[in-house]
Formats: C-alpha cells, structure tokens, sequence
C-alpha cells in the first residue's frame, strides 16, 4: 500500500511540474502563432490542452470522486476545436486558467481518501470500471504529449 501511496504522490507532483513546463514553453515561442505541431500553432495546442482538462479529464475526475459510477460520451477534440477556438483570446488568459484549474485538480487529488482513487466510472467507448487514478493518469499523459511536441518544436529552431 505505502508503493501505491508513493506512487500516488508523484503522479500528483508530476502534473503539477508538467503544468508548469507548458505554460514556460508556450511562453518561450517567439509568437503564439507559431506552427506547433502539423498544423496546430502554439496558441491552439495551448487553447486545446487547457479546454481538454477542463472539459474531459478535470470533469472526469471531479464527477468519478463526487457520483456514483458515472458516464461519460466520448470527446471530439477536432469538432471541439471548430466550434470553439478563439484566435483573439490572449495566450496569458489560456495558460492562466489552464494553471488554475489544474492546480485545484492536483489539490483535490492530494485531499482525497486512498480509496477514492478506486472509485469508478464508466465511457461509451472506453467501457466500464475506469477509476479515478486512470482519469488523472491520463491527464499528465496528455499534457505531457502536448509538453514533448513543444519541446520538439524548440530543439528545431536551434
């Protein structure tokens, strides 16, 4: 149990760090409008990290610990960019908000009894008995993706 613990708090301590990376990465880019990643631009990798932890994983995690069992439909991310990226929006605002919500994740990940890490959910395409410790893992997996693609980006321009 102490492993798993353990194990627990560095995933924590690690979402925590990898939010700081991204936001220091995005701000390191010479314009935000610069191609990220295939088409993507900073701006949008960055609009898209922070509309994902808001909409999927930190939903995920905050209902899966207050609901009993529930459900979840699958995400679109592409259909969620068309609908709802804002080019004007200002890349402080997007990072700002993407730290502050990932940091009260992180807080209400570290309050939570052991077992509420075993509490469960369920996703239309994923099945069922997805617990909470899987919602929060693939959360730092995500922004960690999206962390090695910008880091990619930088070791081009040099």
């Amino acid at each position: 149990m102490q492993e798993l613990i353990e194990y627990r708090e560095k995933l924590i301590a690690r979402m925590r760090e990898a939010t700081v990376e991204l936001c220091e990465f995005c701000k390191s880019f010479q314009t935000p409008f610069e191609k990220a990643a295939g088409e993507w631009t900073v701006h949008q990798t960055a609009f898209h990290v922070r509309d994902v932890m808001r909409e999927v994983y930190g939903l995920r995690i905050r209902r899966t610990l207050n609901e009993e069992n529930p459900g979840f439909k699958n995400f679109d991310p592409d259909a969620w960019m068309a609908e709802h990226y804002n080019r004007s929006e200002a890349m402080e605002k997007i990072l700002s908000e993407f730290s502050e919500d990932m940091l009260e994740v992180c807080a209400i990940l570290a309050r939570i009894p052991q077992e509420g890490w075993s509490r469960v959910s369920c996703h239309e395409a994923l099945g069922s008995e997805l617990t909470l410790q899987l919602w929060a893992e693939r959360s730092l997996a995500h922004i960690e993706e999206h962390l090695d693609t910008l880091k990619n980006k930088k070791k081009t321009e040099c």
